[in-house]
């Protein structure tokens, strides 16, 4: 690869790519499933006679230790990534979130095993959590190494819209099953489909991620016997430290779009503007898909006219679309599909996220430093911003557009101190 052969993109490239990002979709859901049952699972599996917000707190914390054992497993495996193959990796962090959510569709329930129900469930989370801490830094890796360096954001941004529409089918099916069931229905079995499905579906996934070839890059290093000869990790904290405080950094910026203005704005507008729960889902169905879209858009932006200017500019868009979306929501809410729809395009920003990440690590550590940095970043933040945000409403109605506004401007930040103007992309892939 050299930047005098800026080729366009190749069968070959476009099919990896595709089950790369199909492959991410499922996991993903696999992944956020849990948090659309969350009320159903708190009922099933922990005992009766705990008060109900009792069982509330502890089925989220079970979703919670999902975010906490990315961090080690992403670590882990992808020291593996590094060292043995991209691809063996990829293929296993499909498996390990399959398995799990397939399982947990046929869990014996509190009622059936008593305590060893929640406990079972906890050991399926961790598992997840592992699962996916190696599958997002590594599919980015995977398909950043296959495509032309002049389509490494096409190929991130795409490949982040397919994780976010993950998000996105978790909550279509949530919402089926809550139409075509009762109530009691569902907690009667109906809740087992979406995760039955969703491990039957990632089975499938694994098995067409076996056809897919390792990355060009890395049989190149294994030839040129240039992959890393310590611990990768070691490597990633003892000499690139500033790739990983703009990865972290960055990775707020991501964290902030995705968990406050998709996650948490449908339940933020309930409470402080009064929309009506089924009108904030569509709206939020709306945002998520033009999500999708905008993390396309930013990634071919990415490419055309580099990665620090569109971070910089994506970022006080950022600012811009979130503090529209609550005060139009406030002073139109007939509007509201529309605004969220065009907010969820301006988070696209997270698309570009990647690109600057795979490009600011050196290739035999450059899951490593990925991986340490955004799952790092993810377990704190992912887990202390809705704590934070809910905090901070107490005093300031507007503390979702705050907490946006801080973490954007942080990654501005990043993006401004720590990413070329334009990064040599060919020699930084090496």
């Amino acid at each position: 690869m050299t930047d005098a052969d800026p080729r366009a993109l190749t069968r070959r490239d476009l099919r990896t790519l595709s089950l790369a990002a199909l492959g991410g979709a499922l996991e993903f859901y696999d992944f956020i499933i849990f948090v659309f049952f969350t009320s159903v699972l708190a009922q099933l599996f922990f005992p009766p006679d705990l008060p109900e917000w009792m069982r509330q707190l502890q089925a989220l914390g079970i979703f919670a230790a999902g975010y906490l054992a990315r961090p080690l497993g992403g670590v882990v495996m992808a020291h593996f990534g590094d060292r043995v193959g991209r691809k063996r990796v990829f293929v296993l962090s499909v498996l390990l979130m399959a398995v799990p959510t397939l399982l947990m569709g046929l869990l014996p329930t509190y009622a059936d095993i008593g305590l060893a129900a929640p406990l079972l469930l906890l050991a399926l989370r961790l598992v997840q959590g592992a699962a996916v801490g190696g599958e997002v830094p590594g599919a980015w890796v995977f398909v950043s190494e296959h495509v032309p360096p002049n389509r490494i954001g096409l190929a991130c941004g795409t490949l982040t819209a397919g994780l976010t529409f993950g998000i996105l089918l978790g909550s279509l099916v949530a919402s089926a099953v809550s139409a075509w069931w009762s109530a009691q229905a569902v907690l009667a079995g109906a809740w087992r489909w979406p995760f039955v499905l969703g491990g039957v579906f990632g089975l499938g996934a694994m098995w067409l991620r076996r056809f897919l070839h390792e990355t060009p890059v890395f049989e190149s290093l294994r030839a040129r016997r240039a992959l890393s000869e310590g611990l990768p990790l070691r490597e990633v904290l003892r000499g690139h430290g500033r790739a990983v405080v703009v990865s972290m950094l960055l990775t707020w910026m991501l964290t902030a779009g995705i968990v406050v203005v998709i996650l948490m704005t449908p339940t933020l507008l309930q409470t402080l503007l009064a929309i009506p729960a089924a009108e904030a889902a569509r709206a939020n169905s709306a945002a998520t898909l033009a999500l999708c879209v905008g993390c396309v858009v930013y990634g071919l932006a990415a490419d055309r006219y580099g990665v620090r200017a569109v971070l910089i500019v994506g970022a006080l868009v950022l600012i811009a679309a979130t503090a529209m979306l609550y005060a139009g929501a406030r002073a139109m809410p007939q509007h509201l599909i529309a605004l969220y729809a065009a907010t969820g395009l301006c988070v696209g920003v997270v698309g570009a996220v990647p690109s600057a990440m795979v490009q600011a690590f050196p290739a035999p550590i450059r899951y490593s430093g990925i991986s340490f940095a955004y799952n790092g970043a993810y377990a704190i933040a992912g887990g202390l911003t809705p704590l934070a945000v809910a905090f901070w409403l107490r005093s300031d109605p507007q503390a979702a557009v705050y907490y946006v506004a801080a973490a954007a401007l942080a990654g501005l930040a990043a993006a401004a101190w720590g990413v070329p103007v334009r990064h040599a992309a060919a020699s930084a892939m090496r």
